[in-house]
C-alpha cells in the first residue's frame, strides 16, 4: 500500500487540511491518508493549544466520513515533544512492508532544516510539499516531490481569531467540527 502521513496540531483541523489531503491523495494515487496530531509542538508555542484529547476527537469527527482517511494518536500516547522522526520509526514498524510518504504544506519548508534527524526521516519516507496560498514552491530541494492543489486559504489561527472575536467560523471547519467546537467551548 501507499500510505501518506500528515501530522500537525490541527488546532483545529479545517476544510484547507482536508482538502490537501484529498489531493494529494488522488494525484499521488495513495491508499490511504493517516493524520496525526502532535501532543506537544516543538517548534511552536503551545499557550493556545487545545487539548490533545479535543483536537484528537475532532480530527476523528472530520475523517471519519472518507474511507481513506484514518486518525492516529500515535504522538498523543507518547509523552514530551512530537518529533517527527519518532512517529515515522513507529510507522515504520507498523507498516514494514509498505510505502510511506510524508506530506507537509509550503508554509513549513522555511522550517524543514531545524527539524530533528532530517537524514533520517528522508531515508524512511517520500517527502512531499502540497502547496499553499501565500507560500509560494521557491529553492525545493531535491529530495522533495511538490503537488500542486487548489488555493484554500483558510488557517487553523484564522478560525481561532474568529471564534475569540465571535465571528463566524461555521463554513472553515466541517461541520462536525463546528458542533464539537461550540458544544465543549473551544478557543473562546
Amino acid at each position: 500500500m501507499k500510505i501518506g502521513i500528515l501530522g500537525g496540531t490541527f488546532n483545529p483541523i479545517h476544510i484547507g487540511h482536508l482538502i490537501l489531503a484529498e489531493e494529494v491523495r488522488e494525484k499521488l494515487l495513495l491508499d490511504r491518508i493517516i493524520f496525526v496530531p502532535t501532543n506537544i509542538a516543538p517548534h511552536k508555542k503551545n499557550s493556545d493549544v487545545a487539548k490533545a484529547s479535543d483536537r484528537f476527537k475532532m480530527l476523528k469527527l472530520a475523517t471519519s466520513g472518507n474511507k481513506f482517511f484514518k486518525a492516529s494518536n500515535i504522538e498523543i500516547k507518547r509523552p514530551g515533544p512530537s518529533f517527527t522522526i519518532d512517529t515515522l520509526r513507529e510507522f515504520k514498524r507498523i507498516y514494514a512492508d509498505d510505502e510511506l510518504y510524508f506530506i507537509i504544506g509550503s508554509d513549513l519548508l522555511k522550517y524543514l532544516e531545524a527539524w530533528k534527524d532530517l537524514r533520517d526521516i528522508l531515508k524512511m519516507v517520500k517527502f512531499v510539499v502540497a502547496t499553499r496560498p501565500g507560500y509560494p514552491l521557491e529553492k525545493i530541494p531535491s529530495y522533495i516531490a511538490t503537488v500542486a492543489i487548489r488555493a484554500v486559504d483558510i488557517s487553523a489561527f484564522e478560525v481561532r481569531e474568529a471564534i475569540a472575536r465571535k465571528q463566524s467560523f461555521r463554513y472553515l471547519v466541517p461541520d462536525v467540527v463546528y458542533k464539537y467546537i461550540v458544544a465543549n467551548k473551544l478557543y473562546s
